[in-house]
């Protein structure tokens, strides 16, 4: 499907949408009993989700939502695969701007995505969101959430250790060694899932890059900068030292997501860095627990600190979609004001089309501030020019924790991923 079909199919649904009444299909047939309609997610996201599908079922009772919840991993290997084969889902999670296969820039560039540039929330989303949701002048993906990347404690655990969040590297390696005395990690830590290995490196990057340099990015892009000549490598020796110090738990390399959260709703792990959507399962994991979501610090000077915080969590229609209709009022849901506030306050992050009606879960109110002082970053791969990038980031951790490389190993990598243009 090209760029000028779906324009021409947005024509055509919006007229349908004018002329069919609910429960009837296509040009005025009537339809069975409820339309059907798929929509592919992140399991991170699985209460926020629900909490949106549960009222979206009771404003729309002739339209029955059944969502498959994925692994990001698998999300991001197999949705372009089943998009190009014919067997999509209506409704799926895309991640913004580029860096990843099931990305804005990758499935646009390959015609998956339908175009969403006359969408009511398209007029109220903030202009500085755009770059990761729009291609080429074009709205590709409605925003939902803005979440930050942090360390997330369990308050409980803090005070049985008798400590507090680390506001400086040096009171963070003091609490790796005050949790250890106490028979707990700090850090839970897994990965075994691949897209957690990514995670602490962003935490620190934010600050080891970005503090000095917030034009990293663009100087990346112009051939000015490398990740072997920046604080990248300052990033990935902190990573190696926190695990040399016992911050983490032991064997990372067999240890899933699914396992650092039961560390930390069991109180053998005081926290874990994290998506702030993490909050969420942990909460329903252990209802009784306290969180709360902090910067990872990376120096001693808490100026410095930066966090990750962009837009997370973000979702494409598919152009082949047999119920436009009823996909449209979902991602038209997903857009306003009720949809955005309930997809947050149930997975504990931040509207990305903010409304004046939003209360701020108190366990992220650092992400707020940050996001409002201007001290987040976006995520890192959501400016990378390719995939490879962070597949190559994800092996390369990997081989770090293994020891088969070192990090002037994983740099150099990392470089060459990066020159591989599509």
């Amino acid at each position: 499907m090209t760029r000028t079909s779906h324009l021409l199919g947005l024509a055509i649904s919006l007229a349908l949408a004018a002329t069919t009444t609910t429960g009837c299909g296509p040009f005025g047939t009537e339809q069975d009993g409820p339309v059907e309609l798929s929509v592919r997610a992140s399991v991170t996201d699985r209460s926020a989700m629900d909490a949106v599908v549960a009222e979206f079922h009771r404003l729309n009772p002739d339209t029955h939502v059944t969502v498959d919840y994925s692994d990001t991993g698998d999300l991001q290997q197999k949705l372009p695969g089943r998009l190009r084969a014919g067997d999509g889902p209506d409704v799926f999670t895309v991640w913004p701007g580029n860096g990843n296969p099931a990305s804005v820039t990758a499935l646009e560039h390959d015609d998956l995505l339908e175009n969403l540039s006359l969408r009511r929330f398209n007029r109220t989303m903030p202009i500085g969101v755009k770059p990761v949701t729009d291609v080429n002048g074009s709205t590709f993906a409605v925003p939902v959430t803005f979440s930050g990347i942090g360390t997330v404690f369990s308050t409980e655990a803090l005070e049985a250790i008798g400590g507090a969040p680390p506001r400086t590297w040096t009171e963070l390696l003091t609490l790796c060694d005050k949790a250890r005395d106490h028979g707990k990690v700090l850090l839970a830590l897994g990965n075994a899932t691949p897209w957690v290995t990514q995670l602490i490196t962003y935490a620190l990057v934010a600050t080891t890059v970005y503090a000095d340099e917030p034009d990293f990015d663009t100087d990346m892009e112009l051939g000015k900068e490398t990740f072997a000549n920046s604080g990248w490598r300052t990033a990935l020796r902190k990573y190696m030292e926190m695990d040399g110090r016992g911050c983490f738990n032991a064997d990372p390399l067999d240890t899933t997501y699914e396992e650092t959260l039961d560390q930390v709703a069991t109180g053998r792990a005081v926290g874990v860095v994290q998506v702030a959507s993490v909050l969420s399962e942990l909460r329903a994991a252990a209802p009784g627990l306290t969180l709360r979501m902090t910067a990872l610090p990376a120096t001693d000077d808490p100026d410095d600190t930066r966090m990750p915080g962009a837009v997370s969590a973000a979702y494409g229609l598919n152009p082949d979609t047999r119920h436009r209709k009823e996909a449209f009022a979902f991602i038209d849901f997903l857009g306003s004001a009720r949809g955005q506030n309930l997809y947050n306050r149930s997975g504990a992050t931040l509207p990305a089309i903010p409304n004046p009606s939003f209360t701020v879960d108190s366990a992220i109110r650092e992400v707020a501030e940050r996001q409002k002082a201007g001290t987040t970053v976006p995520f890192m791969d959501q400016r990378w020019p390719n995939s490879a990038v962070q597949q190559t980031h994800f092996a390369q951790v990997k081989a770090l924790f293994s020891g088969i490389t070192d990090i002037g190993g994983a740099l150099s990598a990392l470089d060459k991923a990066y020159r591989e243009r599509p």
